[in-house]
């Protein structure tokens, strides 16, 4: 199958074409703002240097966010309008989980995708070697810190603020307690969400047929009320924050 997957919770909008699981084209569009005559255009593009028409394409892929709101607003619109009109499957993925996918493990415990919302706060969310290990999160720093455990590989554009932050609340840490709790960087190459990882993530729902109604499919916005949208999980095995602190569970 041909599938297009659409990557615009950033400022970098990323588009990609698939046959099954393999990228045929992709491309990255750095752009202040994202609009939906600026979207159509690529996707033309695209397909014509792939010598593939739009009748060909079998679905749409799309990333849910966090991130801008504007331009998820824009890209969803776009991807339900090309759904709606073909009656071709749609799937949604979480941007979180594409940067996740993106950089993998790497010999490290876990994964803590952590990117800028902006107003002192955070989006962020743990993956183990299982997949998924926290809620999405809009949060803060500190908050963040309390659930990560052994050793984590940070990723995500919030690493341009909350770096140094971050090596700080580790040193604090191991100053005080012996522990193997340590923390890593990835490079910023990895920190923004790229379609053609995205596609990866696609194609097993569409394998599957796990789509998504494009009717009924939303943004993943935590802003404003992040409190009903994602609730932390609690940590047992948080190493930075008060013990007890957690097991009173506040």
């Amino acid at each position: 199958m041909y599938f297009l997957s659409f990557e615009t919770s950033t400022k970098v909008f990323s588009l990609a074409l698939n046959q099954d699981e393999k990228v045929l084209r992709y491309r990255n569009l750095k752009s202040a703002f994202l609009l939906e005559d600026s979207i159509i255009p690529t996707v033309d593009k695209m397909l014509e240097a792939a010598g593939i028409k739009f009748s060909q394409i079998d679905g749409f892929a799309i990333a849910l966010g966090p991130g801008s709101f504007t331009s998820l607003r824009v890209g969803l619109a776009t991807i339900k309008a090309f759904a709606m009109s073909t009656a071709k499957p749609v799937v949604g993925i979480p941007t979180m989980d594409i940067i996740a996918q993106g950089i993998g493990l790497s010999g490290n415990d876990e994964i803590c995708v952590i990117n800028d919302a902006r107003r002192g706060k955070v989006y962020a969310c743990l993956y183990g070697p299982k997949g998924r290990s926290s809620d999405y999160l809009l949060t803060s720093l500190d908050d963040v810190l309390e659930k990560v455990h052994g050793k984590t590989l940070f990723v995500g554009d919030a690493l341009g603020l909350y770096r140094k932050d971050i090596e700080e609340a580790y040193k604090k840490y191991a100053s005080k307690k012996n522990s193997s709790c340590k923390c890593f960087f990835a490079d910023e190459k990895h920190w923004h969400p790229q379609s053609r990882v995205m596609a990866a993530l696609a194609y097993e729902r569409f394998r599957n047929k796990q789509y998504d109604d494009p009717a009924n499919l939303l943004p993943l916005y935590l802003y404003p009320q992040d409190c009903q949208v994602a609730s932390p999980m609690s940590s047992p095995n948080a190493l930075i924050g008060d013990p007890k602190k957690e097991q009173r569970g506040t």
